[in-house]
């Protein structure tokens, strides 16, 4: 669409919005062994070897450990991974989704 002095209108185009971020928080509880934290990091949410160790001490010290942050999908994803690999295993190991 033209006016009378020749420029162009424009559509203004909406602004593309990054979802919110979360993170998923691993608990500590008095069953499920350290082992199994560091693989399930290493495993679900694809961390090194020292960055698993890391995260699990802060799980074991701090009672809870940032596991990763993704988008809410992803995390509920990963949440329910956790959760049913932690009880074929028969650990109590619980997870939880924070908004960052």
């Amino acid at each position: 669409m033209s006016d009378k002095k020749g420029s162009t209108a424009t559509k203004d185009r909406d602004e593309v919005k990054e979802p919110p971020l979360y993170k998923v928080l691993l608990h500590n509880d008095d069953y499920t062994s350290m082992e199994f934290v560091i693989s399930i990091l290493e495993q679900i949410f694809k961390k090194s070897i020292s960055e698993a160790t890391k995260i699990m001490m802060n799980v074991h010290q701090d009672g809870v450990g940032v596991a990763g942050i993704y988008t809410h999908e992803i995390c509920e994803t990963k949440v329910v991974i956790v959760h049913d690999l932690a009880r074929k295993s028969e650990y109590p190991l619980r997870c939880t989704i924070e908004q960052v």
